[in-house]
């Protein structure tokens, strides 16, 4: 392929992603009867008290990504050096791709355009352990979560609570054990014939040893209670008084469910209105609100974030990015 060949197809591509993101976050907010419930209820409060709390969601939204680019930056310090302006470029353009992308999946291929040519699939492979870390920490506190609703509210007999604390117990372990031993997931993989070749990719993640894989769950446990503040910060808003143990059980459980169910990005707020109106019922009768409060949520941390993304696909180089 010429120069201009590749130049012209990578224009292409530029106009293409940005066109099928702002497409789907038009649908999306346009249809989405929640955000405009929550323009109503926010205006039956003062107007000093709403602006205060959007602002710090909005602001406690930048940390997160943040968090999330310097989580970024040291993971792929394996890979090669990348200044924090970089990661956060890539973040951010990662969220833009993730909006029209099954399960979010295009996360990993906006992320990875910032990172040599040759390292990109490396970096697919780097990028699943910070994933991995996030999911440990969301199934830890999601699986304790339901494990106090299912207790609280569902009054099951003795039996069923030990064999249900019993299997959620052992799946942590499993997963904490796992995660602190990725290095048995590619010894597994490099014993799977028709992967062998491909070893040199994901050898990658058997390069993270205890002690840095202890720091990505930091990042990963700092993202997890920033966001799940978000939560806490607009439902008070709306639902002053909401006890807030109770609430905060249903946030984790929230987020358990939506990190166990893959969707299409689009979808993505089908899953959360339906998770928070069928186990919040259980401590409020203001379910509309919820439901409210979880769409502004979800549109201040992933489609504002998309938004700003934009910006940073007209800067993908898919060809010409150094070796």
């Amino acid at each position: 392929m010429t120069a201009s060949a590749k130049k012209l197809f990578s224009y292409l591509l530029k106009a293409a992603i940005l066109i099928l993101a702002f497409i789907v976050i038009y649908r999306r907010v346009d249809n989405n009867d929640n955000l405009k419930r929550f323009e109503l209820l926010i205006g039956k409060i003062k107007p000093a008290e709403a602006i205060a709390v959007m602002s710090a969601v909005g602001v406690l939204m930048l940390v997160n990504w943040v968090t999330e680019a310097f989580k970024w930056k040291y993971i792929t310090r394996e890979l090669t050096n990348i200044t924090s302006w970089e990661a956060i470029e890539a973040v951010f353009c990662g969220l833009t791709w993730a909006v029209f992308t099954p399960n979010r999946i295009g996360e990993y291929g906006g992320r990875v355009m910032f990172l040599p040519n040759r390292k990109r699939i490396h970096g697919i492979f780097a990028m699943a352990v910070g994933s991995f870390g996030q999911n440990v920490i969301t199934n830890t506190l999601g699986l304790t979560a339901l494990c106090w609703f299912v207790f609280t509210f569902i009054h099951v007999n003795i039996v069923v609570s030990l064999a249900l604390s019993l299997a959620a117990g052992g799946f942590i372990i499993l997963l904490l054990v796992f995660y602190f031993n990725i290095s048995w997931l590619v010894t597994l993989l490099n014993r799977i014939r028709f992967l062998k070749k491909y070893h040199r990719f994901f050898d990658i993640m058997a390069r993270y040893k205890t002690p840095e894989l202890l720091n990505i769950m930091w990042f990963c446990l700092t993202r997890f209670f920033v966001f799940s503040f978000q939560y806490f910060l607009v439902i008070h808003l709306l639902i002053p008084g909401m006890p807030v143990f109770p609430m905060m059980m249903m946030v984790f459980i929230l987020f358990f469910v939506q990190s166990a169910l893959p969707s299409l990005d689009l979808f993505d707020i089908v899953v959360r209105n339906y998770t928070a109106s069928t186990f919040f019922v259980y401590i409020t009768t203001q379910n509309l609100a919820v439901m409210a409060a979880v769409s502004s949520i979800w549109f201040i941390n992933l489609i504002a974030p998309a938004i700003l993304g934009s910006v940073f696909v007209l800067k993908l180089r898919f060809f010409d990015r150094n070796s």
